[in-house]
């Protein structure tokens, strides 16, 4: 093979490579985080959807990161409604928090069964660390039609994609006083041992509000 053959040929498979490389760092920077929450009663491994809810991510990574719901508990069952976890420890303990985050209601998820989501005061703008798992499709905490200022909903920032067996388990747990939610404390504790960061997955791979 003459020289300049050879250098075109190289100079081909270089541009393949170079044009390779784009398309994974492309493919990465739109991937979606995976998390798997491990609890007393099993895993549950969410996809997050930093598409949609970005700040709300953000947010929850951040949490996720520096270890703040290792430790903590479920200390809302609301029976074909939602559990509920993110800062308490004990049935009084309330660990400290980070500012709060805007509202991302609409972004277009539904609170349908499966769903993650933030809890926050009737403030819009008040979610911190606490978060919900929707146990039926909960289409009244959406955003409201006709709600121009963003005001009403509860932000979905990801699904559950194994586990979901688990998050019933959790829900069939008796129920009674004690706890920030009298009536919705789990009469058997139910610790979240571990949030762990999993990997990254293809973007696209698929009552009263919680506070």
């Amino acid at each position: 093979m003459r020289p300049r053959a050879i250098l075109a040929s190289a100079i081909a498979a270089v541009a393949v490579f170079v044009v390779a490389f784009v398309v994974s760092a492309m493919d990465a920077a739109h991937a979606e985080p995976t998390v798997a929450i491990d609890t007393s009663m099993g895993t549950i491994n969410v996809e997050l959807d930093r598409a949609h809810a970005p700040k709300t991510v953000d947010n929850f990574l951040r949490y996720v990161s520096e270890g703040h719901y290792d430790g903590t508990l479920v200390y809302r069952i609301a029976p074909g409604f939602v559990i509920q976890a993110g800062s308490y420890d004990s049935a009084t303990n309330s660990r400290p928090v980070h500012d709060p985050i805007p509202l991302e209601a609409g972004n277009g998820l539904s609170n349908q069964r499966g769903t993650i989501a933030m809890a926050r005061q009737s403030d819009p703008d008040s979610a911190t660390a606490e978060f919900f798992i929707n146990l039926a499709d909960n289409t009244n905490l959406d955003r409201q039609p006709g709600d121009a200022s963003g005001t009403t909903g509860y932000a979905v920032f990801g699904r559950v994609i194994s586990g979901m067996d688990v998050v019933d388990r959790i829900a069939a747990v008796p129920i009674g006083m004690g706890g920030p939610m009298p009536g919705a404390w789990p009469q058997t504790p139910i610790t979240i041992q571990k949030i762990r960061i999993l990997a990254t997955t293809p973007t696209g791979s698929g009552s009263n509000g919680p506070g």
